[in-house]
């Protein structure tokens, strides 16, 4: 698409943007100044329409530092504009004839991904002052804490990053692509069935001069407002260069592999091999198949658990992504749901989604590390009628979002519709809520806490871990450290992008013997055992127990019901 050309689409768009009242930003004044920065990107994308829109990757040139900054910021603007527009397109055919609606109610991360200058960003002043106090709120999950990087992007080196971050969630013909955007920039997108779906991972690997590689999982969006003014999540662990390659065949199951698959999967393998063949030669990653090869996994207790857009069939395929993959993975590290015990879920998110009992269900045997081959050799109506499993969904009530420090206006990034919390069969009764053990912050991260307990009785504060491997009905497995010593487990924690949702796990079909697994979005997260009630109190984020919502009197936080989030008239 040449300059002009884009630019006229860009307009027209920007016109028809009006007509969506549910996603403008607060008062003329701030929706001027917006316009005036996208016509600013505009006469920005004409000087270099040829290195952003019309030369292939392979003849990137590089400009000034000060003319990229520039350039990054408003070029971002008008791609994020882009991106708006086409959402809104496909969620609102009425305003186009000619584009048909590609998102349902289904697909809940959607919401989240709103373009920087929306709702979520504006926040009053105040709230702002209230938001700096709140800084210190965001909880981490660290491994291995490691010293600081060896290089910065500030001090005006050249950090060797390969990151991913959810973008603009609908690409706009699901076709996987590759195009450079800014120098040392190039943009991938990957593949995604009729164009629907969600890239909504939120993850880095960043290699070091000294060798080290340092993986991050994160709950965080690569914006500020993430970082800043609400609590996330993160996992840290530094990876050793080893001291020579190793050339065993790869294990399907490892940390390694799964991450080569993730990033084979992002369309990341053509983008390194341009920088290799351009401006970066000497990059410490030749090949994505090196990260197992060329670095040190194995101290690594944690097991990615990626979802991967798209239809799965087939047992081999199916356990690699979604809600089977964490199946294999809690079997794989011992902590399948002991024979006798029961398996409590307390699911944190940000999103709620459209449950029925056969999907939580189906979930929940995953999440117990029980295939779910006998759960599809049953009947579809025998499945439906099952009742709801022991399941705790946690999501802020509205009385909470308008006590929390930014009020209702920090509630931009929490979702759950009407129609869904009304519908007729809506598990009403299993939602908690979600309180930060940090104070009146809301929380981003995305959390499944699940804890073994007597069918009996119940896991509560006063439960500690401290029952023999003869009496506790536990898995073992090593502790980590060389020691060789063994303890049970007492459940596992989940940390990443997944929402409890069918979106973000996928959904399981087809039959015992051949399972089909179809997902609608790229999300990724890791799994650690627990062993006893101390890891659980340092890392879980919310107050437990969580309590249970008051039948008539709590209600879910409904952004779209808020004065806040509506467009006056």
């Amino acid at each position: 698409m040449d300059s002009q050309h884009e630019e006229e689409q860009l307009k027209r768009a920007i016109e028809v943007s009006r007509l969506d009242t549910r996603m403008v930003l607060d008062n003329d004044d701030e929706e001027a100044r917006f316009e005036e920065d996208i016509k600013r990107a505009i006469e920005e994308s004409k000087k270099t329409a040829q290195m952003s829109a019309a030369a292939p990757v392979h003849n990137v040139e590089p400009t000034s530092s000060s003319a990229s900054a520039a350039s990054a910021f408003l070029s971002q603007r008008a791609q994020d504009e882009r991106a708006r527009l086409e959402r809104l397109k496909r969620r609102r055919p009425d305003i186009d004839p000619g584009v048909s609606q590609a998102v349902d109610d289904s697909d809940e991360e959607i919401q989240e991904i709103l373009p920087r200058g929306a709702k979520r960003q504006h926040i009053s002043s105040a709230s702002r002052d209230g938001a700096r106090r709140a800084n210190a709120y965001i909880s981490a999950s660290s491994s291995n804490p490691a010293p600081t990087p060896s290089t910065s992007r500030a001090a005006g080196q050249r950090p060797n990053v390969s990151a991913a971050n959810e973008g603009s969630g609908l690409f706009w013909d699901g076709d996987a692509s590759l195009k450079a955007i800014l120098p040392n920039w190039i943009r991938t997108t990957p593949f995604l069935r009729n164009g629907f779906g969600c890239m909504h991972m939120k993850f880095m690997l960043l290699f070091y001069k000294t060798g080290r590689l340092r993986v991050i999982v994160s709950t965080a969006n690569l914006v500020e407002y993430d970082w800043r003014d609400i609590e996330n999540s993160v996992w840290v662990q530094d990876i050793p260069k080893r001291p020579e390659p190793i050339t065993s065949p790869a294990n399907t199951e490892d940390f390694a592999a799964a991450m080569v698959r993730v990033l084979h999967a992002l369309n990341v393998a053509p983008a390194l091999v341009n920088h290799l063949n351009t401006d970066h030669p000497n990059l410490p990653l030749k090949r994505l198949e090196h990260l197992r090869s060329h670095w040190d996994f194995s101290r690594v207790k944690a097991a990615l658990v990626p979802s991967l857009a798209g239809k799965h069939e087939g047992w081999p395929k199916v356990i690699l992504t979604g809600h089977t993959r964490l199946m294999k993975a809690v079997m794989d590290m011992g902590a399948a749901t002991p024979e006798g015990k029961e398996l409590v879920l307390e699911c944190q998110g940000s999103s709620i989604g459209n449950y029925s009992t056969m999907w939580m269900n189906e979930f929940y045997k995953c999440a117990r590390g029980e295939s779910p081959q006998k759960w599809l050799e049953m009947t579809k109506a025998r499945r439906s009628k099952t009742p709801y499993p022991p399941v705790k969904i946690l999501y802020p009530t509205a009385q909470y979002v308008r006590e929390s420090v930014l009020g209702e206006a920090g509630g931009g990034t929490m979702f759950c519709r009407r129609k869904q919390w009304e519908g007729a069969n809506f598990p009403r009764n299993l939602f908690h809520q979600s309180r930060s053990k940090r104070g009146r912050v809301l929380m981003h991260s995305k959390m499944i806490l699940g804890t073994f307990q007597d069918k009996q009785g119940t896991l509560d504060s006063r439960q500690r871990a401290s029952t023999t491997p003869s009496d506790s009905g536990g898995s073992e497995r090593e502790d980590g450290d060389d020691d060789g010593d063994k303890e049970p487990l007492v459940g596992w924690l989940y940390v990443g992008s997944h929402n409890f949702t069918p979106s973000a796990w996928g959904t399981l079909s087809g039959s015992g013997f051949s399972p089909v697994l179809n997902i609608n979005n790229y999300e990724l997260g890791i799994v650690l055992p627990l062993r006893n009630q101390e890891e659980i109190d340092r890392l879980v984020c919310w107050e437990r127990p969580p309590p249970k919502y008051a039948a008539g009197r709590d209600e879910p936080w409904i952004q779209t019901e808020s004065a806040v989030f509506v467009e006056d008239a």
